[in-house]
């Protein structure tokens, strides 16, 4: 059926996904995230400007800093936690059992629907 061939061709090329952020002062951002540019959720959320400006990816994504802590609120199912990350949260502010490093968390169709809130500035 040309229809079915369409849906398939449509959902192979589709390259963002719906996520949900809360800023800082409380205020849900329901936004498309590309997942075929290589970002990591860091760098979406700088790209919508959601944190101020040099409040978040100090360090450049590196996980050296944890200016882009965030808590993870969706029950998706995260990679696990690199060594640096693990090692950056240990000295971080405000660290929750759900805190992630918004750098390490790259943009992948399967985290349609994430839902995160950026942790206070440290």
């Amino acid at each position: 059926c040309k229809s079915d061939s369409i849906k398939r061709f449509n959902k192979n090329i589709m390259s963002d996904i719906n996520i949900k952020i809360t800023d800082r002062e409380g205020v849900l951002h329901e936004i498309l995230a590309p997942t075929d540019m290589a970002m990591n959720l860091m760098e979406v959320i700088r790209s919508y400007e959601i944190a101020e400006e040099g409040t978040i990816g100090v360090c450049g994504g590196m996980a050296m800093c944890a200016s882009c802590q965030c808590y993870v609120k969706s029950e998706h199912e995260l990679p696990e936690m690199s060594v640096d990350e693990d090692m950056m949260l240990a000295e971080a502010f405000h660290v929750e059992d759900n805190s992630r490093l918004g750098c390490q968390i790259q943009m992948k169709p399967e985290l349609e629907g994430l839902e995160v809130q950026l942790a206070p500035e440290m």
